[in-house]
């Protein structure tokens, strides 16, 4: 990297660019979705939700004590004048970010068997918690180092250098892998092995994929405390508490629901809620795409003109607009078709799943403020959602539970704090910066994606009452098809434009718009 070299303004098109590659390296959570009904086949709901909760801890551990450094990369490195300014940058995150954990994993493992009573398992289950801890644990560490790396590559711009590392390698080995140690007679510690054996091969090859973009010269040369270290660790840890609580709710209700529920049950209600969240993410990985893309772009775009920013954060607002409302329609509107895939016992979860699938469509719309905010404006200034967010989840999950059932109850305090955490950011910038997303354009296009929604959501309503072998297609067709309708017709033809050569494939671009 050149230190005078002029940087090229930060477009519609630049975030249509990375939104491609980025969309297609978050596959891997789609083949993660597919994935979780083989694992209840095969491991039951109450070793599912053993899995989902030892899971879900290792992901609250990791967004503790890697101490923001994911976060931190998004910001310092695509301002480095150079690329031994990236390499401290690196340098740093690896070393606030994958230390602790090592240290916490050590520590897990040798008391894992205080621990291990803490969980509620079916009984058949209970001589496998403390060894699994012990085995499961270092994935801590593993996913830290993974976390950062695929960081350290976005904030290269390079935005599809990780799609083999999501889909092959982390998801589809981790399938193969679960399915031959289930049929060598290991039961569920294959699945915490399985869940190993990926993670090691993915970390392995993003050190290969790290070598190509940064220098690992630069990584021992020169101080190590220099300015770009410095903003790094600083940068981390003031973005961690929000990072921390945002993990809070993903993770945290299942756990919660675990200690609420005695024995098996808590089990399967932290599957059922793991169900649900994993069925939500379809909408919430249009969200994360955009996060991902936006973070860099939005830094890069901050160090030569605000006015980019502005433009960048209005387009990305009516895009995730014009996908997600149709999206999480159709999803609500089959859910339980959807669930069926899960077997029986899983509608239990269905209220839960439409709660969160309508909390990660508001989410999404509302939630591209965070990255643009995290970039843009004062490091204490990202701390207010986070904590009106958590003070609302806490409030209303008081309030809510026992008034409904734990699993229903508890995901209806997490979308509340959810909405809430994507909400404030929104009117943080446009009362400290004076940036909002929603320009003379944006309610030609809440009206249109409104009402494609509403024919689409009525429609899969009819669908979901056919047997699921007819229903899940046609639920699946609807969604494409009102997707590609919302786009076409809502969104305005730059917008559209400047998908290039993907909306010229999905004929987005009309002739009468030419």
């Amino acid at each position: 990297m050149s230190e005078d070299a002029a940087q090229p303004a930060v477009t519609s098109r630049s975030v249509a660019r990375g939104l491609g590659t980025t969309v297609l390296a978050r596959l891997g959570a789609v083949v993660e979705i597919v994935a979780q009904p083989l694992y209840v086949l095969m491991f039951g709901l109450a070793g599912y939700g053993l899995y989902a909760v030892l899971w879900a801890t290792i992901n609250l551990l990791e967004n503790i004590f890697d101490t923001g450094m994911t976060s931190a990369m998004q910001r310092t490195v695509p301002q480095s004048a150079s690329d031994a300014e990236a390499a401290a940058a690196l340098r740093t995150a690896m070393i606030f970010g994958v230390g602790p954990c090592l240290i916490v994993a050590a520590l897990i493992a040798f008391f894992a068997a205080e621990l291990g009573p803490l969980l509620n398992v079916a009984e058949r289950d209970r001589a496998l918690v403390t060894p699994a801890i012990q085995i499961f644990v270092w994935a801590l560490p593993l996913w830290a180092f993974v976390e950062i790396a695929t960081s350290a590559l976005r904030a290269r711009m390079v935005f599809g250098a990780e799609i083999r590392l999501r889909i092959v390698w982390e998801q589809v080995i981790r399938l193969v892998f679960a399915g031959l140690f289930f049929a060598g007679g290991l039961g569920l510690k294959g699945l915490f092995i399985a869940h190993l054996c990926s993670l090691a091969i993915t970390a392995i090859l993003c050190i290969r994929l790290l070598a190509r973009y940064y220098n690992f010269a630069d990584l021992w040369r020169g101080p190590w405390v220099t300015e770009t270290a410095r903003n790094t660790f600083w940068a981390g840890l003031s973005i961690l508490p929000s990072n921390i609580i945002a993990r809070l709710f993903g993770d945290a209700p299942a756990l919660i629901l675990n200690l609420l529920l005695p024995g098996a049950a808590g089990a399967a209600a932290a599957g059922l809620f793991t169900i649900a969240r994993k069925l939500s993410s379809v909408v919430q990985l249009v969200r994360i795409a955009f996060v991902y893309v936006m973070a860099p772009l939005a830094a890069s775009a901050e160090r030569e003109d605000r006015r980019q920013v502005a433009d960048i954060y209005a387009y990305a607002t009516r895009l995730i607009s014009a996908i997600t409302l149709p999206l999480a329609a159709v999803l609500a509107a089959g859910s339980a078709s959807l669930l069926g895939l899960f077997g029986e016992q899983a509608q239990a979860a269905q209220a839960a799943l439409v709660i969160l699938l309508f909390a990660r469509a508001a989410e999404a719309v509302l939630g591209i403020a965070a990255p643009v905010l995290q970039v843009v404006a004062a490091f204490s200034q990202q701390l207010t959602a986070s904590i009106f967010g958590v003070g609302l989840a806490v409030g209303a999950g008081w309030l809510i539970v026992g008034h409904l059932d734990p699993l229903t109850g508890v995901t209806l305090a997490t979308a509340i704090g959810v909405v809430t955490m994507a909400g404030i950011p929104m009117l943080q910038l446009a009362a400290t910066e004076k940036l909002h997303p929603f320009d003379a354009q944006f309610p030609a296009v809440a009206i249109r994606a409104g009402a494609i929604t509403l024919a689409a959501g009525a429609l899969t309503l009819l669908a979901d009452r056919l047997p699921d072998v007819f229903s899940l297609p046609l639920i699946a067709l609807i969604a494409v098809a009102s997707v590609w309708l919302s786009m076409r017709f809502a969104l305005p033809f730059a917008d559209r434009a400047s998908l290039g050569k993907t909306g010229r494939r999905l004929r987005l671009l009309g002739g009468d718009d030419a």
